[in-house]
């Protein structure tokens, strides 16, 4: 035998592939640029109305019950020629992410507070987004034209959170607008375009491009498209894009009325086609110099996120390893000092106990899993509700178990996944196809489709709900308060006998009894007999006397006791479950 001498293998260390952002431009090359503004507020007090005046457009019309749910980004000109882009944001609850990303893209925030309805939950929010991202208010108090209208309220309700308008010593501009009527645009308008001269914007319009997804979709024929913003250098067609884990060749630009456009200049928002993969909205969008470059780039960032989840399954194996060998040692101190005849019996005890529990549990252990599928129109949406998920606190009633998600129409493949999982699938501003539903029919899947987020939520809590097993309450028919005690003969036993009177309702010999004794409950059962002076009686109304003996004979009466006849009643169960709006 020839011993070959073999070197240990060194882990190589992967060198760092990953695209960074370019360093700050020499401030003699900027140009001045458009503005990128934001508009935010409470859901329902006017965003989209206010910003189809300022763009003479109908989206609000268009929207699914008359909520924003998306983030878009339009181009307005002015007539003064200036141009500015507005971001939309939803105010609904549930979008939480989507306008924190609002905030962190944009140089000015438009703060839409109704007149008539004052400070709300997310106004607040839409403050704290802004201030967290240090990004200047401009206050927009809509509804002015409103009879109950009251914007002076309003500015003294913004004092407690650190918005201070002009009329009170600060630095905001608040400007009372009517978004229906289209009363004071202009000044709104120009109070932001004031606000933006004040900042003196300025951006690099050479290099290479840089810039953030705001929202994608996938469109029929054109694959996966983003809207996005651009922050620094001029996009043309050809330009290779890096954004998160996906790269694009740009094939196409369009702007929001899908005019195609051959160039993007810093703050222009932008439809981008030519997406391999899908972004995530948030993500930053870098140009690299090739494809090969884009793919090592997405290549490294994919197996960066590997060895951070690889760090994690660590972590958690180690953890499990800990329990497992803890109650290793336990086991062994039980059986430590017994002889070995003993240790085989007990352990032979153990087992027998735990075998019949297997059938009956895997037919029971199924019905309180509520698998989920979920597909939306864009991927902000499709976060918008896996954060609400992330809220579900009522696992021990039914566990939520999310299979899949993913933007796009429902396909033959989501089917089979619900089919093999018995699961539900939820769409969210999607389509599912004729024969999509007519196989989905065929195995026995549920296709539920929604156009407006909270009745998503609403349809899952009752999905949720219809999994729980039923309450069975108690309703009282009769009570009567025992009032002598007695026995009589049967054959050779002695049977004990109440004599009671019935002092409210009915008692019914068919329904059931409890005992009751100072307020505890001694006994649940059924009567043997109920008779009437010497009559065998099934039912005794109010104040009639009678005697009766229960179907156990080792409970003893004692006069005061109280016995009520009640019957039950299974009730559907509602999820505890409170997503928080």
């Amino acid at each position: 035998m020839k011993l070959k001498w073999s070197k240990l293998k060194q882990d190589k260390v992967r060198e760092n592939k990953d695209a960074v952002k370019r360093p700050q431009a020499d401030p003699a090359l900027l140009i001045p640029r458009s503005p990128v503004v934001t508009i935010m507020g409470h859901v329902d007090h006017g965003k989209t109305t206010l910003l189809d005046k300022l763009r003479k457009t109908q989206v609000a019309a268009m929207e699914a019950g008359g909520i924003t749910q998306h983030i878009g980004a339009f181009l307005v000109s002015l007539p003064s020629g200036e141009k500015i882009t507005f971001l939309d944001t939803p105010g609904h609850a549930a979008f939480s992410a989507m306008r924190a990303r609002g905030a962190q893209v944009t140089d000015i925030i438009i703060l839409v507070v109704a007149a008539d309805d004052g400070v709300m939950k997310q106004t607040v929010e839409s403050i704290q987004h802004a201030k967290d991202a240090q990004v200047p208010i401009v206050l927009a108090i809509n509804k002015c034209d409103k009879a109950e209208a009251d914007p002076e309220k309003v500015k003294k309700e913004l004092l407690a959170y650190d918005v201070v308008c002009e009329d009170y010593g600060g630095d905001v501009q608040a400007v009372h607008v009517s978004a229906l009527t289209g009363d004071n645009m202009m000044a709104l308008a120009e109070a932001t375009i004031a606000l933006a001269e004040m900042l003196e914007l300025k951006a690099d319009p050479t290099g290479p491009v840089e810039g953030t997804v705001i929202e994608s979709f996938t469109d029929k024929g054109r694959g996966p498209v983003t809207t996005a913003i651009i922050q620094r250098g001029t996009l043309r067609k050809g330009s290779i894009l890096v954004a998160g884990k996906s790269w694009a060749k740009v094939r196409l630009m369009f702007d929001e009325n899908d005019k195609v456009i051959n160039e993007a200049c810093p703050s222009m928002p932008v439809g981008i086609i030519g997406w391999r993969d899908f972004p995530s909205a948030g993500d930053e969008i870098l140009e690299v110099e090739s494809e090969p470059r884009a793919r090592e780039v997405v290549h490294w960032r994919k197996y960066e996120q590997e060895q951070e989840k690889n760090k994690e399954d660590l972590e958690l194996i180690e953890e499990k390893r800990k329990e497992h060998q803890e109650a290793h040692r336990k086991a062994r101190e039980k059986y430590g000092t017994l002889h070995w005849k003993a240790r085989s019996f007990i352990k032979y005890k153990i087992k027998k106990q735990q075998q019949p529990l297997k059938p009956k549990e895997k037919a029971g252990g199924d019905s309180n899993v509520l698998p989920i599928i979920i597909k939306g129109d864009v991927d902000g949406s499709v976060e918008a509700i896996l954060n609400i998920m992330d809220t579900y606190d009522a696992s021990h009633e039914c566990e939520l178990e999310l299979v899949h998600s993913g933007v796009g129409d429902i396909s033959e493949n989501d089917v089979n996944l619900a089919e093999t999982f018995h699961g539900v699938i939820y769409g969210f501003n999607v389509n599912a196809g004729n024969v999509i539903q007519q196989s989905a029919a065929k195995k026995g899947v549920k296709i539920k489709l929604h156009k407006i987020i909270y009745r998503l939520i609403e349809d899952l809590q009752e999905e949720l709900s219809s999994r729980l097993p039923c309450i069975v309450e108690e309703h009282t028919i009769g009570e009567a308060s025992i009032l002598a005690t007695f026995s009589i003969t049967e054959g050779k036993k002695k049977v004990p006998v109440a004599g009671c009177r019935v002092q409210k309702g009915q008692l019914e010999k068919q329904k059931k009894f409890k005992l009751i004794r100072n307020g505890h409950v001694i006994w649940k059962g059924s009567l043997i007999s109920l008779k009437h002076h010497k009559d065998d009686i099934s039912v005794i109304k109010t104040g009639m006397d009678c005697g009766l003996s229960l179907d156990e004979e080792k409970i003893e009466f004692k006069v005061g006791d109280d016995i009520v006849c009640y019957e039950e009643k299974e009730v559907l169960a509602k999820t505890s479950w409170d997503p928080g709006f």
